[in-house]
């Protein structure tokens, strides 16, 4: 099955007007949810109504053709009410006809575009509800994808493996595609979350995260949690391209992160086991970090394409022999896993297992971590013997965790990989020995202020396929002597010849707001746009990041156009808090 559903879409169109202007322009109410457009001397008025109907969720009937349905009136008011008080001539025309008929909606509402993971070679370009205009650039994309195995530009907001199973039951489908058609003309508020189909990939930790105040948003088909209110405080987030309702709370949960010691629910995380007499090289293949090291070794590193872009952003623990353990981004598991098999030897000697739902996974993290962890283990976790970048299967309390130092938010850290029955046991453990050191739980909302503070990337906005390492400014995670690697004669020929662009971090006014996607200008003229943006609480400032033409070297030139004002940047070099990382390797 693929992730798009289909509902009923109608409009009707007017009888004829006697005076209308032939170039009137077709009106569209975002507010309203409706359109107007002229058609054949009267007016054609459609939308996207709150609460259509699905159709087909058990398939197309077969030797469905181009039939159309009866028309609602009911739901037909909902967008001939507004477009008449808008514009009053309409309630003067009779109604000729009513078209209703079927329209594919993926569950974000975009188009699904690009390789089907369950297949070989197989490619899909669905769920367009402006096919038509859409239908050159698409068909030039998918030729790309097809011949040349890249599209041509960054489609990952299209890409068919942004989905997975999760979004392909026909229950969620029939919820979700109702919801996603009613917001295609609503408001993008930074942040939104969509609200149907929820609830069913929930951690072990969800109900006790729950009645700690936990305010859940939905990566993935997973529910995580956002931020934790305040006891008698706001429990919903109220939509705003200003300051939002949760800035402060989360603040404090940065805070603690920062200062004291935090448990964040990483449940969520794609985990992968690769084994096999064979699953060395073929990973030394594939990532551009040297695997080759001895058993309880992490390795940050990247999968590369040929033409050297970035196409996964992992972490790969060398657990046992042959026996390697990676772990991506909650939403890059069907991508990355389609990578990973695009790949595979022919021989059978590597074998892959998703083993997501197998475990779970407690970040640890903030200059307390350790005092935490020491009592409630009795292996020793001192920097000595479990330096920054390793792992190691330690006991807490009843349960054998595979513990790996390493983080994501700048501070002392483990990431806690428990056996999904013992995810709760651990987490209580954690909880009463960190009772001392006032201990935390934080959500996502912190987490990507901690990151941004640190200059950690996030695969799909800062690193994508159109980008490499070296443009990225993670050019440390290559190693040039390990042998060939996918991209790497790319990566030497960029070397040899330069950079063309590169990836900057900026601080900006700390009176405004930023989210990522604000436009740089020089001389006036629009050059890009930022990657990622946000609050860094510990640097008192705002952060963006954002790629620009090496050619510019004057960074005072450069200003920041934030909903239709400019600001001036002031460059930072490395990352805005820690650069030395003395906060993380002690």
């Amino acid at each position: 099955r693929l992730p798009a559903g289909v509902v009923e879409h109608q409009f009707f169109v007017t009888e004829r007007t006697g005076d209308m202007d032939p170039a009137l322009p077709t009106l569209r109410d975002l507010d309203g949810g409706y359109y107007i457009k002229p058609e054949v001397g009267g007016f054609a008025v459609g939308g996207w109504e709150k609460a259509t109907d699905p159709w087909a969720m058990d398939g197309v009937p077969k030797g469905f053709g181009r039939e159309l349905f009866q028309g609602n009136q009911d739901r037909l008011e909902e967008i001939a009410l507004p477009a008449c008080e808008r514009v009053p001539a309409l309630g003067e025309l009779g109604i000729k006809s009513i078209i209703n008929g079927p329209i594919p909606i993926s569950p974000d509402g975009e188009p699904i575009m690009g390789p089907v993971a369950e297949l070989d070679n197989y490619y899909v370009a669905a769920a367009f509800t402006s096919g038509i205009a859409a239908s050159g650039g698409v068909g030039q994309c998918m030729a790309n994808w097809i011949l040349e195995g890249d599209p041509g530009m960054d489609l990952w907001a299209f890409d068919n493996l942004r989905f997975g199973l999760p979004h392909t039951g026909r229950r969620y489908m029939k919820e979700r595609s109702v919801e996603a058609y009613s917001q295609y003309y609503a408001m993008s508020w930074p942040g939104k979350e969509l609200q149907s189909a929820r609830g069913a990939r929930r951690s072990p930790l969800y109900e006790t995260l729950k009645s700690q105040n936990a305010v859940y948003g939905s990566k993935f088909g997973w529910e995580r949690p956002n931020w934790f209110a305040l006891p008698g405080g706001a429990t919903f987030e109220e939509p705003s391209f200003n300051r939002p309702n949760w800035f402060q709370v989360v603040g404090e949960e940065h805070k603690a992160v920062r200062e004291k010691v935090a448990l964040i629910d990483m449940a969520s995380f794609s985990k992968f086991e690769i084994s096999g007499p064979g699953a060395l090289g073929y990973l030394q293949n594939l990532a551009c970090s040297n695997l080759d090291k001895p058993v309880g070794s992490c390795h940050y590193t990247q999968l590369l394409n040929e033409k050297g872009g970035i196409e996964a952003d992992v972490t790969i623990i060398h657990e046992a022999f042959n026996k390697f353990y990676l772990v991506t981004g909650s939403a890059f598991g069907a991508h990355d896993l389609y990578h990973l098999r695009r790949h595979l030897p022919q021989n059978g000697s590597v074998h892959i297992q998703d083993v997501t739902s197998a475990k779970s996974v407690i970040n640890l993290c903030g200059p307390l971590a350790r005092k935490v962890l020491e009592k409630v283990t009795h292996d020793d976790v001192s920097n000595e013997v479990f330096p920054f970048m390793s792992a190691q299967t330690i006991w807490i309390g009843y349960a054998p965790v595979l513990a790996v130092r390493l983080t994501y938010v700048g501070e002392l850290g483990w990431e806690l990989h428990i056996p999904t029955e013992y995810a709760l046991h651990v987490y209580e453990e954690l909880q009463n020995a960190g009772e001392e050191f006032s201990i935390e739980n934080v959500g996502y909302r912190a987490v990507d202020s901690l990151r941004l503070e640190k200059r950690f990337l996030a695969w799909g906005t800062d690193i994508t396929p159109d980008y490499t390492p070296l443009e990225a400014g993670i050019g440390f995670t290559i190693n040039w002597d390990k042998g060939n690697f996918i991209g790497r004669n790319a990566l030497l020929k960029q070397k040899q010849t330069g950079l063309t662009q590169r990836l900057h971090c900026f601080s900006l006014d700390k009176t405004i707001s930023v989210f990522g996607s604000e436009t740089f200008i020089v001389g006036g003229e629009p050059i890009d746009i930022t990657t990622s943006g946000g609050y860094g609480y510990s640097v008192n400032s705002n952060l963006v990041l954002g790629y620009l033409p090496t050619s510019i070297t004057d960074y005072s030139a450069i200003e920041l156009e934030v909903f239709g004002e400019r600001h001036k940047l002031t460059p930072v070099k490395g990352s805005a808090y820690d650069p030395t990382r003395k906060k993380i390797i002690v």
